[in-house]
């Protein structure tokens, strides 16, 4: 059997893979606001489980990893800092243990499901905030395994500002006061999609993909603003920068439990 943990900023999912990639268990609990509490709720919580012997586990975190020592270095929406992630669910979990980026977890699921079709896959998750990840041949690059896309400095109305500060489902909030699955009219949707464009056309002159997978809470809403978006894109593409076909993540909502599947089961897990 295989684990996956994904921590999130207020809940916590625990799940169990058979080999074929099955979900066979889950368990979710509030994730604590200070680590030392984590650890022992996690563990109340693995002890529940039925089952008891896995073979590897992968733990997603929502900030950056230290991958050679297995410590979560900062936390986006946690007050964690140089945190001992993977010795303290090693001995909890009591096998192999590795961390990795949440929304890069996810690019490995959801590139996972375009093999054969695309070799350089862009991951892109539109949620509370702005992340993604790259993976080429299913694997990260490791060169760009730390990027945070949503962190790139932009120009929006007339300032510079970080793109998910004004492209984000945060930022749609601040502006509208609704949530994506509340919005109705064209005109909020088509600034959405200008806003992402800005961002993606820069990823997409700096990354060149394949194809990019857009996911996170706004991205399952995808349908509702692919055309705007791709006129958007069309608008400044260039021949040395053509755009990439779009598409709407397959497992949006599950995309990091199973990316934490992926990486268990992979060579380079």
């Amino acid at each position: 059997m295989y684990g996956a943990v994904d921590i999130g900023g207020t809940k916590t999912l625990i799940a169990v893979f058979d080999k074929d990639g099955t979900v066979i268990e889950k368990i979710k609990f509030l994730t604590p606001k200070e680590y030392p509490d984590f650890s022992k709720e996690l563990a109340v919580n693995v002890a529940k489980l039925s089952t008891k012997d896995f073979q590897k586990t992968v733990v997603a975190i929502p900030g950056t990893p230290d991958r050679e020592r297995g410590i979560g270095l900062i936390f986006g929406n946690l007050p964690w800092v140089n945190v001992p992630v993977e010795e303290d669910v090693e001995k909890i979990m009591n096998c192999p243990v590795r961390i990795e980026n949440d929304s890069k977890l996810a690019a490995i699921s959801e590139a996972v499901q375009l093999k054969g079709e695309f070799r350089k896959v862009l991951y892109i998750t539109v949620s509370t905030g702005i992340s993604g990840g790259l993976v080429v041949d299913g694997t990260l690059d490791p060169a760009l395994q730390d990027i945070e896309p949503g962190k790139m400095t932009l120009e929006h109305q007339g300032r510079f500002e970080q793109w998910e500060d004004f492209a984000s489902g945060r930022a749609i909030y601040a502006k509208y006061g609704k949530k994506a699955e509340e919005i109705t009219d064209a005109e909020i949707w088509y600034v959405i999609a200008r806003n992402l464009a800005v961002g993606i056309n820069t990823l997409i002159a700096t990354l060149h993909p394949d194809v990019i997978v857009i996911g996170g809470g706004v991205g399952v809403h995808l349908e509702k603003f692919q055309d705007r978006l791709e006129e958007q894109l069309k608008i400044y593409e260039h021949p040395m920068n053509p755009v990439p076909p779009i598409r709407k993540a397959i497992r949006a909502e599950e995309a990091v439990i199973y990316g934490c599947f992926e990486l268990a089961k992979s060579r380079n897990g």
